[in-house]
């Protein structure tokens, strides 16, 4: 068997023996090539890896002049905390709570009014039916018409009717204030007159009936007058004649009538006169006498 010559005619062992011996001599060439890192450089290599943070207060050295202090950048102000409510929220939910409470308030003071005067028409409806029952005047119901009542004669229109008094003898006529249809109101009826006791304007009337069994040529005369104890005589408001009344003898009747609008004034008294009393018929329907304010 031949042995294997390699490349150079050498075998195989043999090259790995100079393989070795190259390799050997070639980390000698290293080991005396390299040499070791002083510690001040592999300082170096950790302060490049791991930078040191100094904190400078201020300069060290007295006898030289340092640089002056950069301004410090102010701190942010601090985030506030979201899960606390602002106090003007609060505030105005207070004011809020007091708003509505009044309102509830003053709510219930309407309905305990109203249940108030309710429950008062009640009582008096009822007072209202007990005195229908036993025919009696609750005392707040006759209070109201007294009230009423004061206040209608304070509105009450001055006026006055007057009817024929059939019991008269003499001149000025008589009449009847206050049976039948006849009354005074505001108005006195004083010495057979109607005595005026405001001055104002007035409605003044008189009707008298005329009668008669046989016919005759006498004039029939109705005069409404007026007199006052401030000036003498007295002074004619209304007159009226009658001629040529009746003819043939027989029985006859006419009517007189007055009427009219006067200024009078106070203690100013009206009467009536006729030139024949014997020839009126005095009946209350036939014969009056009146006036009224407006």
């Amino acid at each position: 068997m031949k042995a294997y010559k390699g490349r150079g005619g050498s075998s195989p062992r043999t090259q790995s023996g100079s393989a070795l011996a190259a390799f050997g001599c070639h980390m000698e060439d290293h080991a005396q090539h390299v040499q070791p890192i002083p510690l001040p450089a592999m300082q170096q290599n950790l302060n490049y890896l791991y930078p040191q943070i100094f904190w400078v207060d201020g300069c060290t050295n007295p006898s030289t002049s340092c640089p002056p202090t950069p301004p410090v950048a102010p701190f942010p102000p601090p985030v506030p905390d979201r899960r606390t409510k602002p106090r003007g929220n609060r505030e105005g939910k207070n004011v809020g709570f007091l708003v509505v409470s009044l309102l509830i308030l003053l709510s219930l003071t309407g309905v305990g009014l109203s249940m108030f005067q309710i429950f008062r028409l009640e009582k008096e409806l009822a007072e209202l039916r007990e005195s229908a029952s036993t025919e009696r005047i609750p005392p707040a119901l006759e209070k109201l018409i007294g009230e009423k009542s004061a206040s209608a004669k304070k509105e009450e229109r001055k006026a006055a009717h007057l009817t024929g008094n059939p019991t008269q003898q003499d001149l000025p006529l008589e009449w009847e204030p206050i049976s039948g249809h006849a009354f005074t109101a505001g108005i006195q009826y004083r010495n057979r007159g109607l005595v005026i006791n405001e001055t104002g304007l007035y409605f003044v009337y008189s009707n008298v009936l005329f009668r008669g069994s046989t016919c005759n040529s006498q004039v029939l005369t109705h005069i409404v007058y007026k007199k006052n104890p401030t000036s003498p005589g007295s002074q004619v408001l209304m007159e009226d004649k009658k001629i040529n009344y009746c003819a043939n003898q027989k029985m006859w009747a006419r009517k007189s009538y007055l009427g009219a609008l006067f200024k009078l004034r106070e203690m100013d008294s009206l009467h009536v006169n006729v030139s024949k009393i014997t020839l009126v018929n005095f009946e209350e329907s036939k014969t009056f006498f009146g006036l009224f304010k407006l």
